[in-house]
């Protein structure tokens, strides 16, 4: 037996009992406008205009899907809101710091010189012609920009593979033997080690084997390390703990030894994980400021070696430019330098992000024949 229904009919058959597709889109437009036109009472602002109209949008949507669905899809609903909610929620400091940091940063970053130069020589009288005559603003970051990366380098250079070899430890040979519980107990207690007190313990070392008063960028590399070491730890053993046991017997079954089916089987299988839980423990330290400040000093000049002299970074420089300004009396050029270093900052963190994401593409196993 044939069905008697027109196309339109079966369409209404099957859509009834459902709101339509546009109706997310009315609520939203009539939100936008009730909301505006609430705020202008009692005093207009963009932040209230969108959580008044969020949650008229919230209420309009959940309450015509009652109506229109019945209730199981208005809790459904309600609930898919205040996901969405909260996730714009969590957002909104991350496109308010992004935000702040462009507008800021931009001006310091365009001013000649900002990236080749350093603050050697640059005094308070640069600036107040800067800010009297309109010239101008001078001295830049290239000396903070070598402190960061060679600090951090050195700092990697000594996590990655302590790092690393204890996360190879717990996972292949540990067993929950004595010394495996040991190290995941003051691994757990690093975690939670405040950043100066890794500062103290690298200073306090030096000094000890060094003598007093040592600062260099080797000592502010071993006291960041102290920091990324755990996050190192931590993030391999995860990794390998999800290469597929069959991968090792298959290995094992061909004859491979241990520390080579390691080697050419489990460490290439998760590097792809192993490589952004590294680029995480260097955007862990690559912002620290109280440990370079103990263990590295600051200087105004450009310093290339980690074993000798003060040397700076950029969390050092924003944090003197805006603490002791170069011209106490005009401030604006150095807290215009500040903001400049910001965005540098934020945009090496990106570019790291950026590089272990290629870096696991390329030595990801490859799935195809």
């Amino acid at each position: 037996m044939t069905s008697t229904l027109t196309p339109v009919q079966k369409r209404s058959s099957l859509t009834k009992g459902q709101l339509p597709t546009w109706a997310p889109y009315v609520v939203l437009g009539a939100a936008l406008v009730l909301g505006a036109a609430i705020l202008a009472l009692i005093g207009f602002n963009a932040f209230g205009w969108g959580i008044v109209s969020a949650i008229l949008f919230a209420a309009g949507l959940v309450g015509w899907s009652a109506v229109v669905e019945g209730s199981r899809r208005a809790k459904d609903k309600l609930v898919s809101c205040l996901v969405v909610g909260a996730f714009l929620i969590a957002l909104l400091p991350l496109i308010s710091v992004i935000w702040t940091v462009l507008v800021n940063g931009l001006p310091g970053l365009m001013n000649p010189g900002f990236l080749t130069t350093s603050m050697n020589g640059v005094t308070g009288a640069f600036d107040n012609k800067s800010v009297d005559e309109g010239a101008p603003v001078v001295g830049g970051i290239f000396h903070a920009m070598i402190g960061t990366l060679l600090i951090t380098a050195v700092a990697t250079v000594i996590s990655v593979p302590v790092g690393l070899l204890s996360a190879i430890y717990l996972v292949e040979y540990g067993n929950d033997r004595p010394l495996a519980r040991a190290i995941t107990f003051f691994v757990d207690v690093m975690t939670g080690i405040p950043s100066i007190v890794a500062g103290l313990f690298a200073a306090a070392f030096f000094f000890a084997v060094v003598g007093p008063g040592t600062k260099t960028g080797a000592v502010a590399a071993v006291g960041l390390s102290v920091l990324m070491i755990p996050v190192v730890v931590r993030s391999s053993e995860e990794m390998l703990k999800i290469v597929p046991n069959e991968l090792r017997e298959a290995a094992y079954a061909l004859g491979v030894r241990k520390w080579r089916t390691i080697l050419k089987v489990v460490i290439p299988t998760a590097i792809s994980g192993i490589a952004s839980g590294v680029t995480l423990a260097i955007a862990r330290v690559i912002g620290e400021t109280a440990p370079i400040l103990v263990t590295a000093g600051f200087a105004t000049s450009i310093n290339a070696n980690v074993f000798s002299g003060w040397m700076a970074s950029l969390p050092t420089f924003i944090y003197t430019q805006i603490l002791n300004p170069t011209s106490p009396s005009n401030p604006d050029p150095s807290s215009q330098r500040a903001w400049g270093a910001a965005l540098v900052l934020i945009i090496l963190v990106m570019l790291l992000n950026l590089g272990a994401r290629l870096i696991a593409r390329m030595f990801a196993p490859k799935t195809g024949r």
